[in-house]
């Protein structure tokens, strides 16, 4: 069996199960993507590369929708130079490489990844209200999935990573559209009991209690702000917190640099009020061994997030068996279970935040059954042990 993966990157979502295939099963797996040609772990790697896209002059509410034709004409002129590629099935992850000119290649299925469907209310757009969306930004998401779309009606079924992701899609879709998550490497992402405490390449001495902070970027949509005022709280009150922030110094979602007039969300937060900054460090993006050893040590992980796609560091905390305290919005919901799996707070409530987390680090051993309770539910329902089958049999039953 021949599987073609399409994404703007490499691996993305779909490296575990392309090396799975090749590994597991004998099949052969090719990737398109704009990263250079290669060949890794078995799986061919063929570079696709843009020809143009959207520019001032394009209107600002079809950007978006320019930019992925681009890519997609990008990926069918890359393999329609590569005849020898006949695969029994097409995936790709719609809005980060759609498939959509495809069918004019190949008389092959297409499965498609949908991560998160636009909506102007009721969603990250008008969340918060101390940064508010403009109106020109509410008005590009009524077109903004304009290539979802044209996915969806496209693809021979489809799949997103949990529930509430997949439940934001069109309701006339959701019978085409299963929940497969990508899934968890428990044999990478486990609780290190080994694990030295050492943050920034000092030592932390015993008794002083670690609560971390993860996101790829410190921004209002992952309530880097919430986080700090929580903080400040927490240090009023106790002396023996070390607080460790994992994450780059820019803003990846949202419009932050509209309401703050400046391109560091961070410089702006921290500008904000008076933070004792010898009681931080702040230790950039972290490579995945290094965040692992950090889970492990943490007394307290503190995940935030508005109504938006779920972090893999939620799921790599959990599976690291880190005590979490997240945000009581709707894509948490549907992973922590307040009480068993973490708990769970107003995302607003910074005194509630507080207060929480220092129930917690006055006895973390009290709340110790969380993270194994947590470890549990990713190896029963988030591993790769589990999603990879299931992945397999989506595959399998659109081939035929």
């Amino acid at each position: 069996m021949h599987i073609l993966f399409v994404h703007k990157t490499f691996p993305a979502q779909f490296g575990h199960i392309a090396r799975h295939l090749v590994r597991r099963h004998g099949c052969r797996a090719t990737f398109v993507s704009q990263m250079p040609t290669r060949e890794v772990d078995g799986v061919e790697c063929i570079q696709y590369k843009l020809q143009g896209g959207a520019t001032d002059d394009t209107h600002y509410c079809s950007r978006t929708f320019e930019n992925a034709v681009w890519h997609a004409h990008a990926v069918f002129e890359a393999l329609h130079a590569r005849p020898d590629i006949k695969p029994d099935l097409v995936v790709g992850h719609s809005g980060f490489g759609s498939t959509i000119y495809l069918r004019e290649l190949y008389d092959a299925p297409i499965v498609n990844y949908f991560e998160y469907f636009y909506r102007a209310h009721q969603s990250d757009m008008d969340f918060r209200p101390d940064f508010p969306s403009p109106q020109i930004d509410l008005l590009r998401t009524y077109t903004r999935n304009a290539m979802l779309l044209a996915d969806l009606e496209n693809c021979t079924a489809g799949y997103g990573p949990t529930r509430w992701q997949r439940d934001r899609l069109p309701a006339m879709f959701h019978d085409k559209v299963r929940v497969i998550f990508d899934g968890v490497d428990t044999e990478f992402w486990r609780r290190r009991a080994d694990a030295p405490r050492r943050v920034a390449g000092h030592d932390v001495p015993e008794g002083l209690k670690i609560v971390t902070y993860a996101a790829r970027g410190l921004e209002s949509l992952r309530g880097f702000d919430i986080f700090m005022r929580m903080a400040k709280r927490i240090c009023q009150r106790r002396s023996d917190v070390l607080f460790v922030v994992a994450g780059k110094d820019e803003i990846c979602y949202g419009g932050d640099q509209k309401v703050i007039g400046g391109d560091s969300f961070k410089k702006w937060v921290l500008a904000q009020d008076a933070y004792d900054l010898t009681r931080f460090a702040f230790v950039d993006f972290l490579p995945s061994s290094q965040l692992a050893q950090l889970f492990s040590i943490s007394d307290l992980h503190v995940y935030l997030t508005v109504p938006f796609v779920l972090s893999w560091s939620l799921f790599d905390a959990l599976a690291c068996g880190a005590t979490v305290l997240a945000s009581d919005t709707p894509p948490v919901r549907e992973l922590i279970e307040n009480g068993r799996t973490g708990l769970l707070v107003d995302f607003f409530d910074v005194d509630g935040f507080a207060d929480a987390a220092c129930r917690v680090l006055e006895s973390p051993r009290d709340y110790r059954a969380f993270g194994a309770n947590g470890i549990e539910l990713v190896r029963e329902k988030y591993s790769l042990d589990v999603c990879l089958p299931r992945m397999m049999d989506l595959y399998q039953e659109v081939i035929g």
